[in-house]
């Protein structure tokens, strides 16, 4: 048996827009690089309407270990190609100690 660990580490990123894209998005970006996530649906209600959409996990996963820098690049990264390849014009990134918005809409 094989026993590994690592720091704990983990970043969410909330993103609206169609799913099943999503997660082929996701599972070549895995297969490109070592990497272990969750993606689960999700509805958001803001002010003046709601939509659908997806959080996506990642962990620092013991097979594939990372530090936070590198891990959060990663989900940056991850969450910049799932704008651009859902067409979608926002996402959060949520991490240990902060939460980052990025738009592409003109303010």
């Amino acid at each position: 048996m094989i026993e590994r660990e690592c720091p704990t580490l983990r970043y969410q990123l909330y993103l609206s827009g169609p799913i099943e894209i999503a997660k082929q998005v996701i599972r070549r970006e895995c297969l490109r690089e070592g990497l272990c996530v969750t993606i689960e649906p999700a509805m958001f209600i803001y002010t003046g309407g709601e939509e659908t959409g997806y959080v996506v996990g990642l962990l620092n996963y013991p097979r594939f270990p990372s530090d936070e820098l590198k891990l959060r690049q990663r989900a940056r990264d991850l969450m910049l190609l799932l704008l651009e390849e859902t067409f979608q014009e926002s996402a959060l990134l949520i991490g240990p100690s902060t939460t980052e918005w990025v738009t592409k809409r003109k303010q």
